[in-house]
Formats: structure tokens, sequence, C-alpha cells
């Protein structure tokens, strides 16, 4: 059974950082494709980075350059690494691995 549990979230002001965590049980992240996705208030659930097995990454052309996400295959968790934080980055995060989800971390930035 995969579990995936997000943690890092919180309140920060613009221009500011934080580090989400996404830790898995039953599956090994470094083996597959791990994305994390931002749900804004009244919007739907869009892609914000991703890392393949291969190590490869892809961002979206808005967090481009400020977030960076990385993995620690000996912990077998995945990070999502935020830094000059916008107000547009408020939502909810998830990790997501093979149709997977956790169960979200809410990221307020205020301005």
């Amino acid at each position: 059974q995969v579990q995936l549990v997000e943690s890092g979230g919180g309140l920060v002001q613009s221009g500011g950082s934080l580090r989400l965590s996404c830790a898995a049980s039953g599956i090994i992240l470094s083996l597959n494709v791990v994305g994390w996705y931002r749900q804004a208030p009244g919007k739907q659930r869009d892609l914000v980075a991703r890392i393949f097995s291969s190590g490869t990454t892809y961002y979206a052309d808005s967090v481009k350059g400020r977030f960076t996400i990385t993995r620690d295959i000996a912990k077998n968790t995945v990070y999502l690494q935020m830094n000059s934080l916008k107000p547009e980055d408020t939502g909810v995060y998830f990790c997501n691995v093979l149709k997977q989800w956790g169960q979200g971390a809410q990221v307020t930035v205020s301005s």
C-alpha cells in the first residue's frame, strides 16, 4: 500500500522560503516519476515540478528559477524548496506518484 505524507507547509511573507517534504512508504520514489502539484482556491490542480527516475527535473514556467525539486534516496523522500515566494504561490501542495496522492500541505504567502 502506497502512502505519501507531505509536510513543511505554512504561512510565509512574500519573498520568503519554505521547503516541502514528501515521505513515502510502500514505494521507492527514486524509481518513479514524482510530481509536486499545487491547487489554489477554486482552481484546478496544476503541476509545479517533477523529478524523473533519471534525476532529470521539470518545472512549470511560473516557478522556474525559484523552486527546486530534489530527492533523498536513503530517506525515500522528495523535497520542494520554494524561494522568493509570491502570493500567487498560495495553495495546497500535493505530492504524486503512480496516481497516488498525499493529503496535501497548505502554503500561504502573504503580501
